[in-house]
């Protein structure tokens, strides 16, 4: 039985009437298309069950613009109680929707999760189903890969759905792998002009993120451990784009921290050098433990990953280097 099979069981066995796609707080572009494309393969097969994407922690600024140009409905305010089935779509663990998370531990609905990064054992615990790949490049990938179990074709708004999560988890496919240009071709052939749906969603950077990652080069401190140059800094907001300005510089890896709402806020990202000559996965190996370190959660991919708790930020970093240097250390 293929995971496509196994989530139809689920439904039939729980007579589902409502389920709940829910993606995490933010909700980027990988999130939104994976959930509407599994929202429009379920009512192929299920037509009369209600479906519905929650994102109770909002939508980033690029979705927005993604919800303008697509037929895709999202809810802010999902009723979580009322679902017979929930989902989780590219969430590594229900901890990043904040209090809602108590509301879904609490839920007897079976939960589904379908995610790409590496998978969270307290949020696994509860699951019903679990369809995880972390080595997938984007969480578009993996319902495509639902579509071919179910032996289904997308339609041109799912292809393009599929297609623009994809292209924004890869970094317009800078990180993309063989299979997931192969799943892209594929896509295509439904009749997706690559370049018009690409420059569509490409957003102009604002003056906020063009200084913020300024300021994170500015404060940047610089280690290096052994042959990887490593760096460390802190900015107020837009800390992914402040680490990731910081490794296309020439750091082998960066961290960059940051508080919101009193709670810290960490940003990893690493080059491809870096993961293969260390061998250490960003979200498994510093994510995770750096996590449970602050009494919040982290997690991730090998190459991109992130931290969110209850901390300073000087100690954070420092706890942060010690774990790098550590690994570095083991795995040399």
């Amino acid at each position: 039985m293929n995971d496509f099979q196994k989530l139809i069981q689920v439904l039939d066995q729980t007579d589902a009437a409502f389920v709940l796609l829910l993606c995490h707080r933010s909700a980027d572009a990988d999130a939104i298309c994976s959930a509407y494309a599994l929202q429009c393969l379920l009512k192929r097969f299920k037509p009369d069950v209600v479906t519905e994407i929650g994102c109770p922690q909002g939508v980033n600024k690029p979705s927005k613009v993604l919800l303008e140009h697509m037929p895709i409905t999202v809810n802010l305010k999902p009723n979580i109680e009322s679902a017979d089935v929930i989902m989780l779509l590219d969430l590594n663990t229900i901890d990043q929707l904040d209090e809602v998370a108590d509301i879904i531990r609490k839920s007897k609905a079976p939960k589904i999760i379908i995610d790409h990064h590496y998978p969270n054992l307290q949020t696994t615990e509860i699951c019903k189903l679990c369809v995880i790949d972390d080595k997938a490049a984007a969480n578009c990938e993996i319902v495509y890969r639902l579509y071919v179990q179910a032996k289904e074709k997308p339609d041109l708004n799912e292809a393009k759905a599929l297609f623009i999560g994809i292209a924004f988890d890869t970094r317009h496919f800078a990180l993309a792998s063989s299979v997931t240009l192969q799943i892209i071709g594929k896509l295509v052939t439904a009749g997706i002009d690559a370049q018009e749906t690409l420059a569509t969603f490409a957003l102009p950077i604002d003056t906020s993120e063009r200084l913020a990652k300024l300021k994170a080069c500015k404060r940047a401190k610089i280690i290096r451990v052994n042959e990887w140059i490593i760096a460390l800094s802190h900015v107020s907001a837009y800390q992914a784009s402040g680490a990731k300005s910081l490794v296309d510089l020439g750091a082998h890896m960066s961290a960059v921290a940051g508080m919101k709402n009193g709670k810290i806020e960490i940003s990893l990202r690493s080059s491809r050098q870096f993961v293969e000559g260390t061998s250490i996965n960003l979200g498994k190996d510093i994510a995770a433990p750096l996590g449970e370190w602050l009494q919040g959660v982290g997690g991730g991919h090998a190459m991109a990953a992130g931290v969110s708790g209850t901390g300073e930020i000087e100690p954070t970093l420092k706890q942060c280097l010690m774990l790098l240097k550590k690994q570095i250390t083991k795995k040399a």
